[in-house]
């Protein structure tokens, strides 16, 4: 079967881009890997100054997964709200109770469900918003 004069010419042009589409994806890929290195450099120089800064780390992929049974308190166990509340004068707020030691790290929802423990366990009942008293 002979071939047609035109058709050499169009594999040859096919063939051009090709090798411009080849050589183009190679440049692209190597652009990749220096952005890669560059990213984990980035993130290096991050957790160092993280540390430095205060030990927290900004970003959640590389944060610890905290301990099933630990707060968020930097150790000593589990807080007897009892004996917080003992501590506590007659008529008191939240921020009473946040100024008793090893609580000040607390969150508030922490410290309201204990004061909720409380009013249920009729050990403090509310006087107003915001003031609490204990029985």
């Amino acid at each position: 079967m002979p071939r047609r004069k035109g058709s050499g010419s169009s594999m040859s042009a096919i063939g051009k881009i090709r090798r411009q589409a080849g050589s183009a994806l190679a440049q692209l890929r190597k652009e990749i890997r220096a952005k890669e290195t560059e990213l984990a450099q980035l993130k290096r120089d991050e957790e160092s100054l993280g540390r430095l800064a205060g030990g927290r780390r900004s970003t959640g992929a590389a944060r610890a997964p905290r301990a099933a049974g630990g707060g968020g308190s930097g150790g000593g166990g589990r807080i007897n709200w009892r004996k917080v509340l003992e501590q506590l004068p007659k008529q008191f707020k939240a921020s009473n109770v946040r100024g008793v030691r090893g609580l000040k790290d607390k969150r508030p929802s922490e410290i309201f469900a204990a004061i909720t423990r409380w009013i249920e366990a009729g050990l403090a009942k509310r006087k107003t918003r915001g003031i609490y008293e204990k029985v």
